[in-house]
């Protein structure tokens, strides 16, 4: 999650009047969420390793910091950044990790606090912003509650996950109020990485390996696959998870994903499924290409699943470069594809 530099300050690139240039995972923070990281960060909290290291870097220096100033911009400076880079919207989500590292009270309080604040700047800017509720999954009850707040009173358009809650993820039967919450609502839930579990952070720590480089995509990655072979969609058929970075190597990995669950752990005793493991991905997951502008992994993903379940996103903060918007318009895509890709399947899946 580190940023990549400064933000690309080239000439503006113009907006496309075939299509507008929709960005599906654009972080931001509130002030009162960076401080309680920082507070949190300094007691060193044995439940969070891989946050005291990974955060420590990153809040460091606080709105000093030109990554956590720009995330923390949700009006004039974002949409002059927007401009320079030929983006009509973005999608904006509670960067990693979210309130996930907090008691349940506090996460609770932080992420309705956050999505009083988003919808606030949302508001104000109608054409340029839309955005995910932020919920706390510590308190499932109360999470699936701000679901139905953000989308039905505040006008939210999905949620935003921070991957785990202190190691535990979505497959775990005691979160499934929250999927229930999700699917009634038809509000797609964003699974976003974040620093790695407590038993999985060591290996990739030791050797800096723990963030975008590889990390991120290990638990996303897990993420999901855990969700599917626990039977969450055979339990919530019309549940929409949204992944990024191309489907985190998922996409590539289909076919053995397909033929170890039924060859090997079904034949051991693990629960049968309805489907296959790529049927859940191609009808329930989405992936967006946040951080990952490069054609062949983007065809590969619409190959795998679908040109409808391809979306494009930018990563802002993190990776705000001109080339890469610029390599996204010259794919090899004919007209109406390069509109779904850009426009109208987010559009269709947010309802923006």
């Amino acid at each position: 999650m580190s940023a990549q530099g400064p933000v690309n300050t080239a000439a503006p690139i113009p907006r496309n009047p075939a299509y507008k240039r929709i960005a599906t995972e654009e972080a931001w923070i509130t002030a009162e969420i960076a401080d309680e990281s920082m507070r949190l960060i300094a007691s060193k909290p044995a439940d969070e390793p891989g946050f005291v290291s990974f955060g420590a870097r990153y809040f460091e220096r606080g709105a000093a910091s030109p990554a956590v100033a720009r995330l923390l911009d949700v009006g004039d400076g974002r949409i002059a950044a927007m401009d320079r880079l030929g983006i009509d919207m973005q999608l904006l989500s509670l960067t990693a990790p979210g309130v996930q590292v907090f008691d349940p009270a506090t996460g609770t309080a932080l992420a309705a606090d956050s999505n009083d604040q988003l919808a606030a700047a949302i508001a104000k800017h109608k054409e340029r912003f839309a955005g995910l509720t932020a919920v706390a999954p510590q308190d499932p009850a109360k999470a699936a509650q701000e679901i139905e707040r953000g989308m039905r009173q505040l006008g939210l358009k999905g949620v935003i996950i921070n991957s785990h809650t202190k190691g535990e993820y979505l497959d775990d039967p005691k979160y499934w109020e929250i999927l229930e919450a999700a699917e009634s609502l038809d509000a797609p839930i964003y699974i976003h990485p974040r620093d790695l579990a407590p038993a999985m952070v060591t290996p990739y720590l030791d050797r800096s390996l723990e963030a975008g480089i590889l990390g991120f995509a290990a638990d996303v990655a897990l993420h999901v696959v855990a969700m599917i072979v626990a039977g969450v969609f055979d339990r919530f058929p019309r549940l929409k998870i949204v992944i990024g970075h191309a489907g985190e190597g998922l996409p590539y990995m289909l076919y053995r994903i397909d033929y170890m669950q039924r060859t090997v752990r079904e034949g051991r005793g693990a629960k049968k499924l309805n489907q296959r493991p790529s049927d859940y991905m191609k009808q329930n997951v989405y992936v967006t290409t946040s951080g990952m502008a490069w054609e062949p992994s983007i065809r590969f993903a619409q190959d795998a699943l679908g040109k409808d379940h391809v979306l494009y996103a930018m990563d802002y903060p993190y990776q705000a470069d001109a080339s890469e918007v610029i390599a996204m318009d010259n794919m090899t895509l004919s007209a109406a594809d390069r509109k779904s890709f850009f426009q109208t399947n987010a559009e269709k899946l947010f309802k923006l």
